[in-house]
């Protein structure tokens, strides 16, 4: 079999674009596999700091740039392997950042057959980044000390998580939203702070989404600081135990919006396929309106219509239509709608913790699905973007305030 000589700069991506032979010819060789993976670890780095390449999406308000590379050297069982370093400029400071991935790989002593295991498994499944993160935590240790290692630091994370002072954070919205792990549903509440940042704010292993146990949750939150004295919108998907907790917790400080999407897929539940596209636009068409009065007159009407089609998908639209029209209420349908009338800011999210815990096949504990999602959801927060119009959100509390004033006036 021919050597491998191209893989200086090359990571799993471009091995998996290869033909079969290349790939079978790389596998015989230890040294290639070895240098795939240290170049994806630094590259994994490299993205979290400058983001993808030619992309004009940045982390850091763009703070760094990739600039190149420099010639670089690990040590892989006793063996000097060559690489190339990638160098990150900081625009900050005007000086190059050095790599905390490269520091740690320059110290790997041995690849056993363990390991190459992970590394083949990873391979046969695609799951790179699976890969990546197991010879991360634990190149060259054994499986024990990678366990022991992996657990301290998702320990560590899941403390940060759970401790984190919110006062700092002054909230504006809040989402709520379930994620299922093994038959556990896992409820994730995240909060929308009056600069518009996205900020994972709590979590909570319940069987169902039952009023007292989200209601501990809550409480915990304010313990830890929310601030919501001068009210909060909350988008939910229409769950009593969830509704019920926001009304114990947050007595007269809150409005809710009800997921437009939910409500949709709700109603069509009960409809044969032909009637859905036409069910959606009229539905749609109402939510389009910029008025209150115009929006609800609409609706009401396809109240009218679902009513001789199927009872069920009348009183299901009828039930909670006021909620999914809070937005309109507030007049502030046409500048966040696409921010705040669906809960698919959260459930962005749900999908995002899949790439992190996707390849766990056995959850052992609670305290592993605790550790777990908390590391994936620190993780994904600080890639997260600012809502949209969020430079429009005083309009949002302004409104919220002057609705809970109506509310709370004698009638």
């Amino acid at each position: 079999m021919n050597k491998i000589n191209k893989v200086t700069r090359e990571n799993f991506t471009w091995l998996f674009d290869q033909p079969l032979d290349l790939k079978l010819s790389i596998l015989e060789q230890h040294l290639s596999i070895c240098q795939l993976v240290v170049n994806q670890i630094m590259e994994e780095e490299v993205k979290s700091l400058s983001g993808d390449r030619y992309s004009h999406d940045k982390p850091h308000d763009g703070r760094f740039d990739r600039w190149g590379f420099n010639p670089g050297s690990v040590n892989i069982g006793g063996k000097k392997l060559k690489v190339d370093v990638p160098r990150v400029r900081d625009e900050e400071t005007g000086e190059f950042r050095p790599l905390d991935t490269y520091k740690e790989l320059k110290d790997l002593d041995g690849a056993d057959e363990q390991t190459m295991q992970g590394v083949l498994h990873g391979l046969s499944t695609r799951d790179y980044k699976g890969v990546i993160d197991y010879l991360d935590e634990g190149f060259g240790l054994s499986p024990n000390a990678v366990s022991r290692k992996f657990i301290r630091a998702t320990e560590e994370k899941l403390k940060v998580f759970e401790s984190r002072d919110l006062s700092d954070y002054p909230m504006v919205g809040i989402f709520i939203d379930g994620k299922y792990l093994a038959r556990q549903q896992m409820m994730i509440v995240m909060g929308i702070t009056e600069r518009g940042e996205k900020m994972i704010l709590g979590l909570l292993q319940t069987g169902t989404e039952n009023s007292q146990a989200i209601g501990q949750l809550f409480m915990q939150l304010k313990e830890r600081g929310l601030c919501w004295q001068d009210g909060l919108l909350f988008i939910i998907d229409g769950s009593k135990g969830i509704r019920k907790a926001i009304e114990e917790q947050f007595a007269g400080k809150f409005v809710i919006q009800r997921c437009i999407w939910h409500k949709r897929e709700n109603i069509l539940s009960y409809l044969p396929e032909n009637l859905h596209d036409e069910i959606k636009k009229e539905y749609h068409q109402a939510l389009e309106q910029k008025t209150y009065q115009i929006a609800k007159k609409m609706l009401l009407l396809l109240i009218q219509k679902l009513g001789k089609l199927n009872r069920h998908a009348a009183s299901s639209l009828q039930e909670g239509l006021d909620e999914i029209l809070t937005l309109h209420k507030l007049e502030l349908a046409e500048e966040f709608s696409k921010s705040f009338s669906t809960t698919n800011c959260i459930e962005s999210v749900n999908a995002q913790i899949q790439k992190y815990t996707g390849r766990v096949t056995h959850w052992s504990s609670s305290d592993q699905r605790y550790r777990w999602l908390a590391t994936a959801l620190m993780e994904i927060e600080v890639k997260m973007h600012k809502v949209k119009n969020f430079k429009q959100l005083y309009k949002l509390k302004k409104a919220i305030e002057h609705q809970l004033n109506i509310q709370a006036s004698p009638s």
